[in-house]
């Protein structure tokens, strides 16, 4: 709670995103590893990617990205190096309600009553499932 007693949270809708690696990603994704990291750091640093990483079995990657739509949220995916030398090999999203600190770079409300919290945003929900590309 801030000092005035208002939450200082806000729910904001992000995007979690599930890349798939192809099955030679360990060699395929060194030519440009560089350039997929540079631009994820960017995406970070501009507050379009929330969290980025991989999954140490070398299966997959995961990014929480703010987007105002599922196609933009793939978008963001879509335009990775990854995709384009087949590093990734499938994309799924899937909305998120999530917890941002009242002045979190990046951070925007998603019309949520602060003090409802998760349940009075309808994009949350159970009813928001995966869609596979």
């Amino acid at each position: 709670m801030s000092a005035e007693g208002a939450p200082d949270f806000v729910m904001e809708t992000a995007w979690v995103i599930e890349a798939t690696y192809a099955p030679d990603a360990a060699e395929s994704r060194v030519p440009v590893r560089a350039e997929h990291l540079a631009r994820a750091a960017r995406l970070k640093r501009d507050g379009v990617i929330i969290e980025v990483g991989g999954y140490t079995d070398l299966s997959g990657s995961l990014l929480i990205v703010r987007a105002a739509s599922e196609a933009e949220a793939l978008a963001i995916a879509r335009e990775d190096p990854y995709i384009r030398e087949g590093v990734w090999v499938e994309l799924r999203a899937r909305q998120l309600g999530r917890v941002a600190i009242v002045g979190e770079p990046g951070a925007r409300a998603a019309g949520v009553d602060r003090a409802a919290g998760p349940a009075a945003d309808p994009g949350t929900g159970p009813a928001a499932g995966p869609a596979a590309v």
